[in-house]
């Protein structure tokens, strides 16, 4: 019996503890005028429960940009992470596409 107790103990330490996948988002570059820190607008789009018309709401979410690349318009693709500010709980993971607009 205690020796099933303790097989049952060195398996499980021997498997490391899988993270889950991070959690990504999509959305347009608002701000940039901040060092390493950029303002991301994300969009969800949900059915309104009664009156089934297709209604657009909106958030901000601040993500560490270590290059400084990301420029206001460009849309971006933001993870999750441990949090590295107040306010700074995702990080920069690529641009999708650059904005048009000339700076």
């Amino acid at each position: 019996m205690a020796n099933k107790a303790s097989a049952s103990a060195t398996t499980a330490s021997q498997k490391s503890p899988e993270r889950g996948a991070r959690q990504e988002l999509f959305g347009v570059v608002t701000s940039a005028k901040m060092q390493k820190t950029i303002v991301v607008k994300v969009t969800r789009t949900t059915q309104h429960p009664l009156y089934r018309r297709v209604v657009r709401s909106g958030k901000k979410y601040y993500a560490h940009d270590e290059t400084g690349e990301a420029r206001v318009g460009d849309v971006v693709r933001i993870a999750s992470t441990r949090p590295l500010s107040k306010l700074k709980r995702w990080r920069l993971k690529e641009i999708i596409a650059r904005s048009t607009r000339a700076v």
